[in-house]
């Protein structure tokens, strides 16, 4: 007898419905598997025969097949376990077809017939949503997962047990899933009444995380930062606009303790953003621990041992790197010149095209990576150049230094500001420094303008423009031309430079509430884009 089963695979970030075929037949024992399955998909016939044995089900010494439709579409990943169970008992005998219409399944057995979470729920569970489906049937510790998607109906179960009950119709007592108190799953109890586990409930959840991320931030404010009036200025300009960043100085000037307050100023995901990130995180397993979508922008320290593939993202199995998973936040590079050139220079492309591109044998997959390049760095080995009073570096020792960072990678930095050192009058003042909140107002009118004027285009911030947007969005008068011919003249900036300074002064008119950019907007702009030509030149 034939059955099918909808479920679901991942492909990059991309996911794809996927028919689970059973047939059992007579003829020489087996049980084989098809459909370019990978090897933990192979790996579900053990998982599965042994799991159906000890929930009661024994099965016959008949040929069983499975196809995974469809057939050209790699598939991995342990969450076809739960599908093919279902098939085999619908094909048994011991369910009704009619009972799996319309209804996902994802899940991972364990040898007692427990389901086990999984990755890339949530991805997959869009997919369904936008497909027709609208009931889900997930192991209890993705419930809360599925409930993201409004359109679905999100049902966890415990083991294979309660899910063929469920599909049968009968009364079971489901479980809450795993840090989700007092937001049941779809619970059919004895006494009729239903509590299902949707948008509203996983919002509960949602805010309880948003506000324990809120109150990480606020443990990080730049009111805690004496002095450092420019960097300060940098940073907000660079958050209004989510332009690249890099910070030079000596040790101890601030430079990672401003960088790590950046997140404190940007403003908050927006519904579409957060799911992008949340699927990114879905499939690395990494939204489990979250409890929600993720509503604050990401924010990533790498060591500087990091490799290129975990940076980029890659693997038999690619996976997202470390810059995917900064999408549409900070990815902050501390001691930039530790890191190997040739690892900073993979940045280049993602920084242009917002994406990574990862070919294997089994395809082409590619991974969002529209972040904010935040670095910090020294100017010498020592760390005091060009104060020769205190740096005992070499020319040739501090060439070397600087030269890990290649030129291109610089051209790509929006903003290069100097940490100077801390002077004792500013740390002793007693005055009170302007906190987070305030800055962050700053930049929320600034994103506010921002949003009214890519309205449809598919632009969230100013650094997101290209060519033909800086064009139409950064027209200059008559004098700022004039203005800027004569820098780019002097300056000998590349087309590149010339449109990032455009970009940059954008948004620091923004910032000001002006809807021309003046002189003095691309003035300051072209200061930040000196700062490097004291030590590079």
């Amino acid at each position: 007898m034939l059955s099918t089963i909808t479920s679901g695979a991942v492909y990059g970030v991309h996911s794809h419905l996927v028919q689970v075929e059973v047939d059992i037949s007579q003829g020489l024992p087996c049980f084989q598997i098809v459909g370019l399955p990978g090897s933990e998909v192979r790996e579900a016939r053990e998982r599965v025969k042994v799991a159906l044995k000890n929930v009661g089900v024994k099965l016959p010494p008949m040929c069983i097949n499975v196809n995974l439709s469809p057939a050209d579409l790699p598939k991995n990943g342990t969450m076809f376990d739960l599908p093919v169970a279902v098939g085999i008992m619908i094909s048994l005998g011991k369910l009704k077809q009619e009972a799996v219409e319309g209804t996902l399944l994802l899940g991972e057995l364990g040898l007692s017939g427990e389901l086990k979470p999984v990755r890339g729920v949530l991805p997959i569970v869009r997919e369904g949503a936008s497909r027709g489906v609208r009931r889900c049937i997930l192991p209890a510790g993705n419930a809360w997962e599925g409930a993201l998607i409004p359109e679905m109906e999100s049902v966890g179960v415990r083991d294979v047990r309660e899910a063929v009950a469920l599909l049968a119709g009968e009364e079971v007592s489901l479980p809450e899933p795993d840090g989700a108190e007092g937001c049941p799953a779809a619970v059919t109890d004895p006494g009729g009444s239903e509590n299902r586990y949707d948008a509203a409930a996983g919002a509960k959840v949602s805010a309880a995380v948003s506000l324990e991320e809120t109150a990480k931030e606020e443990r990080l404010d730049f009111a805690q930062i004496n002095g450092q009036q420019g960097l300060k200025r940098a940073a907000e300009v660079a958050a209004a606009g989510f332009h690249n960043l890099l910070i030079i100085g000596a040790p101890g000037s601030g430079k990672t303790m401003l960088a790590r307050r950046i997140p404190s100023i940007l403003p908050p995901l927006t519904r579409e953003e957060s799911l992008e990130v949340s699927t990114i995180y879905s499939i690395c397993g990494l939204l489990q621990s979250a409890g929600s979508l993720r509503t604050t922008r990401p924010f990533l320290n790498p060591h500087h041992t990091i490799t290129g593939q975990a940076l980029a993202g890659g693997g038999r199995i690619p996976m997202p790197g470390i810059i995917s998973l900064a999408h549409r936040g900070v990815l902050f590079l501390d001691e930039l010149p530790e890191f190997k050139r040739e690892t900073l220079d993979i940045l280049r492309q993602p920084l242009e095209d917002k994406r990574v591109q990862i070919a294997r044998s089994s395809g082409s997959y590619v991974y969002p990576a529209d972040f904010m390049l935040v670095g910090a760095m020294n100017p010498c080995p020592c760390g005091f150049y060009p104060d020769r009073e205190r740096c005992r570096c070499t020319p040739f020792e501090v060439n070397r230094y600087l030269s890990r960072v290649s030129g291109p990678i610089l051209d790509r930095m929006d903003i290069c500001v100097e940490a100077m050192p801390m002077a004792f009058a500013d740390m002793t003042s007693g005055r009170r420094e302007e906190g987070s909140a305030q800055i962050r107002e700053r930049v929320m009118a600034a994103r506010k303008r921002q949003e009214y004027r890519f309205a449809g285009t598919g632009l969230h911030f100013n650094a997101d423009m290209g060519a033909g947007e800086v064009a139409r969005y950064c027209a200059l008068g008559e004098t700022e031309l004039r203005y800027m011919e004569r820098m780019f003249v002097a300056l000998q900036l590349s087309a590149r430079a010339y449109h990032r300074i455009l970009k940059v002064a954008r948004t620091i008119a923004d910032l000001d509430g002006s809807e021309e950019i003046g002189e003095m907007h691309l003035a300051e702009a072209i200061c930040y884009r000196q700062s490097d030509r004291k030590y590079w030149n």
